[in-house]
């Protein structure tokens, strides 16, 4: 009999143990109350409003699991951020990026509870199931909602963005329109890193005020504005270069490939598209987390999946384009580029 070992299946299998330790963490606030001092155990307790049963196991296992760093032992002990919960997951942080997870909390850990029907039925799992509604509907409805929505979006986006303003060769063109722009992100990082830059963030006219506040806070608003519109009802504006964040994974074939004409039709001779995503390999084998993306497009949307790079080009040659690219960005995401 091979040498076997049940360790991973049991990992994977309560994996939910651990990601619930963590974002019920996110949820009250530990990591935003530690980075002002260390505490012990009974003043984590008292801080965040916990029962004593919570202390010390609640806190241990977040040291375990390496997200608290604990000096001593026992009761005295001092329970502090380790440097990279310091950096992303205290909410006064320039880098936090806690806002997915804390949607994670407050939408999807239920909706993934229902994923055996999602595979059974192909339907969405989520607020469409009781109300009837599209996601971005109910999204969009309540202000508090979108909110933590954007704030979602631009933690997991930073890195992205920011390695994609430094990375791609932006010295041949002067304009940008960043198609589902939210926050207006992308357009500041790309406006950032690269000083003859004008860029254009489009996206519902619901998100302008919160774009045009961000932008103007980031001090780029001579060079990058914010313009609302549908990207389903019209052309998309013109730019040398257009880019979509975690937008076409959002959707099915038929929609992936007409927002890949509008933006063939929205470009010049020369001009680039760029999509950004978690993008699965080829031989759809190694990118587990671009997997997961695509299975949680199915529980959001039914019919939107996640791609790999082989599929946009093949979609993009289809529409027009002719040279492609695919550019590694931060952990599992990449670039997909296509040059028409």
């Amino acid at each position: 009999m091979p040498d076997t070992d049940p360790g991973y299946i049991m990992q994977v299998g309560l994996g939910f143990f651990a990601s619930k330790t963590l974002l019920s963490a996110i949820e009250l606030q530990l990591f935003t109350a530690l980075a002002k001092q260390p505490m012990t155990g009974a003043k984590i307790a008292a801080e965040l409003g916990l029962s004593p049963r919570a202390i010390p196991d609640f806190p241990d296992a977040l040291v375990a699991l390496k997200f608290l760093e604990r000096a001593g032992d026992g009761a005295d002990a001092l329970y502090s951020n380790t440097p990279d919960g310091a950096v992303f997951l205290d909410r006064a942080s320039p880098a936090y990026m806690g806002g997915i997870l804390e949607m994670a909390n407050a939408r999807l850990y239920g909706f993934w509870g229902n994923l055996t029907e999602a595979l059974e039925t192909g339907a969405p799992q989520n607020e469409v199931k009781h109300t009837g509604e599209s996601m971005f509907a109910k999204l969009y409805e309540v202000p508090e909602r979108l909110d933590q929505f954007l704030n979602a979006m631009a933690g997991i986006s930073a890195g992205n963005f920011k390695l994609l303003a430094e990375k791609f060769d932006f010295s041949g063109y002067q304009t940008l329109c960043d198609v589902g722009g939210a926050t207006g992100q992308l357009s500041c990082s790309v406006a950032a890193a690269n000083p003859h830059m004008r860029c254009t963030s489009f996206d519902l006219p619901a998100v302008v005020p919160i774009a045009t506040r961000r932008i103007a806070q980031a001090g780029l608003a001579e060079r990058v504005t914010a313009v609302g519109g549908d990207f389903f009802a019209g052309s998309l504006p013109q730019a040398d270069v257009i880019t979509m964040g975690m937008i076409l994974h959002d959707w099915n074939l038929d929609n992936k490939k007409m927002l890949i004409r509008k933006a063939y039709e929205a470009l010049p001779p020369g001009g680039a598209f760029v999509a950004i995503e978690a993008l699965i390999d080829d031989a759809r084998r190694e990118n587990a987390f671009g997997l997961l993306m695509s299975l949680n497009m199915l529980i959001e949307f039914g019919d939107a999946f996640d791609y790999t790079g082989a599929d946009f080009i093949g979609w993009c040659r289809e529409a027009g384009f002719r040279d492609f690219r695919i550019m590694p960005l931060a952990g599992p995401s990449s670039a997909a580029i296509a040059y028409k």
